[in-house]
């Protein structure tokens, strides 16, 4: 998904600039070479920029990100900018260098140089992709949940972003995969440390992970897992009432899920099953929430 909006947006931009060659040669220098704008260059190319036209140096760019030369990329960018600030290829070379950084995996220097278009180009028509692009910068430097997800926050919070300013295109709808990815994620954190503070017998910090992953990432794949370890500690606290009624709410939402059948087995060892939690009633609108509220209260 994200390589097809990539070739789309760099066609775009590309194809773009055609309408805008006539002004932008009254700021060429008039002893420039016009016959062939596209000079493709490799990495070990010199170019003398100073005789070099605004389009020669963006095109240069746009064939190098093409043939995957993408230092050589932001060098040209960046020479436009630097030489020809007030081109009508210049705000279109600030997102292309941030492309081009994006591309060598250089994710803060991209995050940055989009920021500098968006501030500068608030409402250009490439600022959704720009956007969308910038989050990505964020999103790819989420770190497994062994480690700070603070990088996986900032992708959140961006690819939010997306989806709120830019609503029903192609960027937010991939940018809404990665959110309940990021989600996940964040979720997964949460089990990983519960599970720690459980092993370690800290049990009051473990039910306040737990709590965390079913009242705050309810979509997730976690839910369950975070279901049983309530009942688990609740057990061993105890407290039956809080462990029945964890139990119910995670037969009702996953009847055939593992987590449940361990959840039931413990329970059964306690005395406790009950035919409310063997039989989970039909669910009504709401029910869940409202279900695992009631039994929270009780702790």
């Amino acid at each position: 998904m994200n390589q097809k909006l990539h070739s789309y947006r760099l066609q775009h931009i590309s194809r773009g600039f055609f309408s805008v060659l006539i002004a932008a040669s009254l700021v060429a220098c008039s002893g420039s070479d016009k016959s062939g704008s596209k000079s493709k260059l490799d990495d070990n190319s010199e170019l003398s920029y100073k005789q070099s036209t605004p389009e020669q140096l963006y095109n240069n760019g746009i064939d190098a990100i093409k043939t995957k030369h993408y230092k050589l990329a932001t060098k040209q960018f960046e020479t436009l900018q630097e030489n020809f600030p007030y081109s009508g290829y210049t705000a279109n070379s600030q997102l292309m260098e941030g492309y081009a950084y994006y591309l060598q995996n250089k994710y803060p220097e991209a995050a940055k140089q989009l920021e500098t278009f968006l501030q500068l180009h608030p409402n250009s028509p490439d600022a959704p992709y720009a956007f969308y692009l910038r989050a990505l910068c964020y999103y790819e430097r989420i770190s497994d949940v062994s480690r700070d997800q603070q990088s996986t926050i900032e992708a959140l919070t961006a690819l939010s972003d997306v989806v709120n300013r830019f609503p029903g295109t192609s960027y937010a709808r991939d940018a809404q995969l990665k959110i309940d990815l990021c989600r996940d994620h964040l979720a997964g954190k949460e089990m990983l440390v519960g599970r720690f503070y459980e092993e370690q017998k800290n049990y009051e910090a473990a039910i306040t992970r737990f709590q965390r992953v079913v009242l705050d990432y309810q979509t997730t794949n976690h839910v369950a897992e975070a279901l049983h370890r309530l009942v688990e500690i609740y057990l061993k606290l105890g407290l039956t009432d809080q462990a029945r009624k964890a139990a119910a709410v995670l037969g009702y939402n996953y009847p055939n899920s593992q987590w449940y059948r361990y959840s039931y087995n413990d329970l059964k060892k306690y005395n406790l099953v009950s035919a409310q939690t063997e039989k989970p009633t039909s669910k009504k609108p709401g029910f869940f929430k409202r279900m695992w509220g009631s039994f929270t209260s009780l702790f």
